[in-house]
């Protein structure tokens, strides 16, 4: 009988399987920052807000081949309402005037969910966004929510 000489099959080195462990922590740590879509438990929310904010009208009047977002009575004054479905958030920061800004937040692009005491807030990280003007007012978002145009046509908001 002959048989051949036993060799020990070679075992991954302990760097790689360090980095192995490092790469799939990363990927864990990565997919958990991600985005959660399902963040907002209705297409729209609504609340009353008592801010002191002032500035003028970004909505002009006339009419547009927009999308209809709602009639100006259903927007609070110094508060506002979020369009999930439209990706919006319709702020009145003083009485007649109407603002807009996209719904995703800046931080990590979480949808907004609520908007109270003069701020829209994420639920995310609870980033929290003026009602005036869209800008950072509780980070860790940096940058200012951005601008959408609407227009403002006797009682109704349009998304231009």
């Amino acid at each position: 009988m002959t048989s051949e000489p036993l060799h020990p099959v070679p075992a991954p080195g302990r760097r790689t399987v360090v980095a192995a462990v490092g790469a799939t922590g990363l990927a864990v740590a990565l997919t958990a920052c991600g985005s959660d879509n399902g963040s907002s438990d209705s297409s729209s929310s609504n609340t009353q807000a008592g801010a002191n904010a002032s500035g003028g009208s970004s909505a002009s009047s006339g009419s547009g081949g927009g999308t209809a977002l709602a009639k100006t009575a259903d927007i609070p004054a110094g508060g506002g309402k979020i369009f999930k479905d439209q990706g919006v958030v319709v702020t009145q920061p003083t009485a007649g005037t109407y603002k807009a800004f996209s719904s995703k937040c800046t931080h990590q692009g979480c949808a907004v969910s609520e908007i109270s005491n003069g701020v829209i807030i994420c639920p995310c990280h609870k980033s929290e966004f003026s009602v005036t003007d869209g800008s950072v007012k509780k980070g860790p978002a940096t940058q200012p929510l951005p601008a959408e145009k609407i227009t403002v046509s006797g009682d109704s908001i349009t998304l231009a």
